[in-house]
């Protein structure tokens, strides 16, 4: 039974950086999903007509909100920003390329709205999605940091690096963001587990896009999500146990 009464109770937040050939796209499809209400496009600085076109579409379009940055500071900063201007219950994030089809929106969401879950992954490596043959080291390189998340977090996720998460509000404006650029993913997935909330995945379509194409994740971004699957995922882990210890002692003393 669904626990949601709101037509549209779906905020999507599109972080965009130089994304002038596809954001517009993009943001059409985004609308005419029926359970979108709310579309906020955090524009990161960026040097091309990115924040034009979207406020020239925010002008005429009351669901679609532009917010800025005035100095680039990477993905994990604008979804920081485009997670706390959220309204609606529920919260999804869509890069401003092609990559994911907002068409499965439901299908990531419904899981959510049904109250069967606190976040839900749209997973890329689940059976029957289809996607356009992917890059084997970088397929390599995904699923050896999803293995290491789970090793460290106990989670059993197929993608920890997906795009497509999704969120009931109160869940992620109520989880710190730190990380500015790509160590968003490993970051928010470590501190899902801490908090014990309830994961669910399900399979979608991907069309990666090249890096001639636009893509700007690279080898070095890897090295930190490395690095932020054990400082959010151990370190952290074992401070919080240190200082529940150190309180604990105090009290009985």
């Amino acid at each position: 039974m669904p626990t949601c009464s709101i037509e549209k109770p779906l905020t999507v937040v599109i972080p965009a950086y130089n994304e002038e050939k596809t954001v517009a796209q993009v943001i059409d499809v985004v609308l005419a999903v029926p359970i979108v209400g709310e579309v906020i496009v955090v524009d990161d600085c960026s040097s091309d007509r990115t924040a034009e076109i979207v406020g020239t579409i925010a002008d005429s379009e009351p669901m679609v909100r532009l917010l800025r940055h005035e100095v680039n500071q990477g993905k994990g900063a604008a979804l920081r920003t485009g997670f706390q201007g959220a309204t609606l219950p529920f919260v999804i994030v869509q890069d401003a390329d092609q990559e994911y089809d907002p068409n499965e929106f439901p299908l990531v969401v419904m899981p959510l709205i049904n109250g069967d879950c606190d976040v839900c992954y749209g997973s890329r490596y689940l059976r029957d999605n289809p996607r356009r043959v992917l890059r084997f080291w970088h397929t390599m390189g995904n699923r050896f940091l999803t293995t290491l998340s789970n090793m460290v977090t106990d989670l059993y996720v197929t993608d920890m690096e997906t795009c497509y998460k999704a969120f009931r509000r109160e869940v992620i404006q109520n989880i710190k963001i730190e990380e500015n650029r790509f160590g968003f993913e490993p970051e928010v997935t470590a501190k899902i587990a801490r908090r014990r909330l309830r994961v669910m995945e399900v399979a979608v379509s991907y069309y990666p896009r090249s890096f001639d194409e636009g893509k700007h994740i690279g080898w070095k971004d890897g090295v930190r999500a490395v690095y932020c699957i054990f400082k959010y995922g151990i370190w952290r882990r074992n401070q919080s146990v240190m200082m529940l210890e150190s309180s604990e002692a105090s009290s009985n003393s």
